[in-house]
Parts: structure tokens; C-alpha cells; sequence
């Protein structure tokens, strides 16, 4: 099990300071990961939570991360696909090469349609859209001549260099069937959501692994990653949400989502409403005391 750790990015508590004190400190600690998410904009009146409300973007959050941090990798989960993949190719593959290829892209179709049309992109045929996106990633990362005709993007013969080495992993998101089904045919993992119910993971992970494997990839070489809406607290009975107890619960919950196919959990204190309305002193010395307690072993 590789453990992770998101920076923080919504909130009074996000700020550059923060973010440089977390992400030394995991890397010091011995975390795997550093994670961000994408939420462009919040439309007036929509109950998302405040999570949302105010959120940096993770590209440049982990650009300024990749300069303050030397071996701890940097993920995003997920940027969403309502932007054109080259302009979005050139950017991940500048981060890959500036990080020295720490770079994990999670890519996701997106699903709140204000954010498609201030991005000038239609909602409709989302998934069609996603695949196509990944196709053209990969064009972009790979081919000497990048040239693309589809559906619902078009390059023209063209140069798109330099290309990062190696290629970032893809991780795609989604809940559904059909999205589960496509991260086992197309993608290097798949990365669960914030309102995933971790109880019932297993059944999800063993759904991409099969479509991998029917699609004739070795579902043996696919990242499973977790988000974790954690929460250091009292602990609770055999209710309580997984990842949300005290630390010696917390390690248990991991070892038990290992158990159940998961690779890599990151624990993601963004989502956490006593964190992104707390004081932000407050809210650091929540974090930094879950660092410590939730730590990979030595």
C-alpha cells in the first residue's frame, strides 16, 4: 500500500505557505504522494458544499510544489475533460519534465455542466469525449508527428515536442458501470471519488481489473487509488465511516481497503468541513497532526 497526502487547496487554510509546509513534511515522513483536485468554478446557488467554493488550480499548485520538494510524487484527481487535450498535453507534459517525471494525471469527464459552458464545451457525449481525450494525451506525449481526426477533436500535422519521459500514468475517475469498465480498458488506474463509499470498494476494483483483462492488458499493472475524506476524531462504533476515527482505526481502515485490492490511499483533508472553515492555524495543526499519526511506517 503506497500512502499519499493532499496539500491544501480550499479554504482560508490554502495558502503557498501551507502547501510548502505540508508537502516537505510529507516527503520527510516518508508519503509517496502529493494530491490536488480541480474545481474551476461554483455556480451561485449549488449545494456542492464548501469544499468547492474556493479551490486553486492543481496544475500550478503542483508546479510550485515540484520546486519546493525533490522525490515525493504529484497527482491530480481529476482534471476534468473541458479543455483541449493538446493545450492540456503541453501543460502536464511540462510539469512531467519539470518534477523530474513525478507526475500522476487523473483525468475525469466532468459533471457539473456550468463549468462545460464557460469552457465553450458541450455536456453531451461525455464519454466518447473522455476516451477520445486520453487518445489524443497519448498522441501528444508519444507520436513524433501528432496528427488527430476525431469525433471531437482535430491537430493537424504538427510538432507538439518536447515530450516528457516517460509519459505520465492516466488514472480516469468515474462511479458508473461504463466508467469503470473504461479505466480497465484505457487507463494505467482508476481513482475512486470523494462521495465513494470505501465499504464497497472491492466490488469496483474487481470491475476494472476484468475489463482490463478482457481487453487483454494485465490487470495486475493498474493502480487502484483512494481518496480519503479522513478525519482524526474520538472514533466511533461499527457505523462510523471508514477513514474517519482515531489514527489506530484509521491504519486498520487502510490495511482493510489494501485488503481489498486498493494500491495507493491518499488522505484528503480538503473535504473535511472542519478543516476548510476552521482558522487556518487551526486547521494546520489539525493537518500536521494527522501527518504525523497516519505516516507510512519507517
Amino acid at each position: 500500500m503506497r500512502m499519499g497526502f493532499a496539500v491544501p487547496q480550499s479554504g482560508p487554510w490554502a495558502t503557498p505557505d501551507n502547501m510548502r509546509r505540508v508537502a516537505a513534511r510529507a516527503e520527510e515522513l516518508g508519503y509517496h504522494e502529493l494530491w490536488t483536485f480541480q474545481r474551476l468554478l461554483y455556480p451561485v446557488g449549488h449545494p456542492m458544499g464548501p469544499t468547492y467554493r474556493s479551490a486553486h488550480d492543481p496544475l500550478v499548485t503542483l508546479a510550485y510544489l515540484a520546486g519546493a520538494t525533490s522525490s515525493i510524487r504529484l497527482g491530480v484527481a481529476v482534471l476534468n475533460a473541458y479543455v483541449q487535450p493538446a493545450v492540456l498535453g503541453k501543460q502536464l507534459a511540462t510539469l512531467q519534465t519539470v518534477s523530474g517525471g513525478r507526475l500522476t494525471a487523473g483525468i475525469g469527464l466532468g459533471w457539473v455542466p456550468e463549468e462545460f459552458e464557460a469552457t465553450g464545451t458541450s455536456f453531451a457525449g461525455r464519454g466518447r469525449r473522455g476516451e477520445e481525450f486520453v487518445e489524443v494525451l497519448r498522441k501528444v506525449w508519444t507520436d513524433e508527428t501528432v496528427e488527430h481526426q476525431g469525433e471531437f477533436y482535430r491537430i493537424p500535422p504538427s510538432y507538439l515536442d518536447p515530450k516528457p519521459s516517460p509519459p505520465p500514468p492516466v488514472l480516469l475517475g468515474g462511479t458508473a458501470e461504463v466508467a469503470l469498465r473504461r479505466a480497465g480498458r484505457l487507463a494505467d488506474g482508476w481513482v475512486s471519488s470523494s462521495k465513494e463509499d470505501l465499504s464497497a470498494i472491492g466490488p469496483r476494483i474487481r470491475l476494472v481489473r476484468a475489463a482490463a483483462e478482457e481487453a487483454g492488458r494485465d490487470p495486475d499493472a493498474l493502480r487502484f487509488v483512494c481518496r480519503g475524506v479522513t478525519r482524526i476524531n474520538e472514533g466511533g462504533g461499527p457505523d462510523r465511516r471508514l477513514l474517519q476515527g482515531t489514527p489506530e482505526q484509521i491504519r486498520s481502515d487502510v490495511a482493510a481497503l489494501a485488503g481489498a485490492g486498493v494500491t495507493d490511499v491518499f488522505h484528503d483533508l480538503n473535504f473535511a468541513p472542519d478543516i476548510v472553515s476552521a482558522d487556518p492555524k487551526e486547521a494546520m495543526r489539525r493537518a500536521e497532526e494527522a501527518l504525523e499519526a497516519l505516516a507510512p511506517p519507517a
